[in-house]
């Protein structure tokens, strides 16, 4: 395995404040404010749904709005709900009336809530990865309760997608963006009392030994009190063609997390794309990627480290991939192994550097 390196961490806990509130005084308590166990009645909160976004339009072009801004007001932290769902749609911009078209290429792009958005302290959190589909639209219904003390209170989130078109391009007129919530008042199977952030998003590149990087970012965190359970979700991607075995899109490699003394290792490979897809995409979307497709959401990669959780203490977390070396890099001692015939020099299109894009978070339960 790689050597570990410490990995700067934000230093908030969304939705810790739920630790302590989650089960506040309801709307009909008189004086007596506790249940029949000791403890305050919790508070369910309405059933509701919260816009986000609506048809934003994202491009590149005179205005640069490959990255969208927005601040919603969500519901408190110390409601209640059994389910939350995510609603997102990518469908052809209007600008163009009826001959409007969708961005012809499948384009990297994620949502986040942002802390001190615009400033030097910035910190976006990443909750969301897709691949846009090939010049059509597309929509998604994720559940994300567990990630519920995420949303709360006035939120700045954002969306971003890798497009370098716009109004009146020839391959396309960029993306139009919806985005809501659905809640559902009630109490879920399991009530997530915070969300820690353990990885920001980065990428790294993979297999130049020349090349210092952090593939095993190691994170120590401090777990909140009254915490028992935890679930660790990651995302993970594999971009760049062209290399030795086609990585790091083309290759399906061995990830492993590690929290305390619990190892999980996954195969990132996604072999789904023709069946869960976008169908009739514009574009060759039915192979095989690392851990992605065109036209389809990124599965988290969830992994239950429990065992793993003790309450005020802390808890080192680490991510590592297993070795490789790109022989068909620039630098490389003896130019082989390039699966298109390209030579060892990058070209911008058939043949990119071999890297991957991580970020992590971590919820804990009561």
């Amino acid at each position: 395995m790689q050597r570990f390196t410490t990995l700067k961490l934000a230093s908030f806990v969304f939705g810790l404040l739920v630790t302590a509130s989650c089960w506040g005084p309801g709307a009909d308590d008189t004086n007596d404010d506790s249940s029949i166990h000791g403890e305050p009645e919790p508070i369910y909160g309405e059933d509701q749904v919260v816009t986000v976004f609506e048809r934003e339009h994202v491009y590149f072009g005179d205005e640069n709005r490959r990255q969208v801004d927005t601040t919603v007001t969500m519901p408190p932290a110390d409601h209640l709900f059994e389910s939350v769902t995510m609603t997102v749609m990518l469908s052809c911009p209007m600008w163009g009336g009826p001959t409007s078209r969708c961005d012809a290429w499948d384009r990297y792009g994620w949502l986040a809530v942002v802390e001190n958005a615009g400033e030097e302290e910035e910190t976006v959190i990443e909750f969301w990865r897709f691949i846009t589909p090939y010049g059509v639209g597309g929509q998604w219904e994720v559940d994300i309760t567990d990630l519920r003390p995420l949303f709360s209170g006035d939120l700045t989130f954002r969306v971003f997608i890798d497009t370098w078109v716009g109004p009146g391009h020839e391959s396309g007129d960029g993306w139009a963006v919806d985005l809501a919530f659905d809640y559902k008042g009630g109490t879920p199977e399991q009530v997530p009392v915070a969300v820690l952030p353990v990885w920001t998003s980065h990428s790294f590149v993979y297999g130049d030994p020349a090349v210092s990087v952090d593939p095993a970012a190691q994170t120590t965190l401090t777990l909140p009190e009254g915490v028992s359970k935890g679930t660790l979700r990651v995302l993970v991607t594999g971009h760049g063609q062209g290399n030795a075995e086609n990585c790091a899109e083309f290759c399906a490699k061995t990830h492993t997390v590690t929290a305390g003394d619990v190892s999980r290792p996954t195969l990132l490979w996604r072999d789904d794309c023709a069946e869960t897809a976008v169908p009739n995409q514009l574009g060759n979307w039915e192979y095989g990627r690392a851990g992605w497709c065109p036209g389809a959401f990124v599965y988290p990669w969830v992994e239950d480290i429990s065992s793993a959780i003790e309450a005020g203490q802390e808890l080192t977390i680490s991510y590592a991939v297993e070795p490789y070396v790109n022989t068909c890099r620039p630098d490389a001692e003896t130019c082989t192994g390039c699966v298109f015939g390209t030579g060892c020099d990058y070209n911008g299109s058939s043949h990119t550097p071999p890297n991957y894009v991580l970020s992590g978070l971590l919820t804990l339960y009561k």
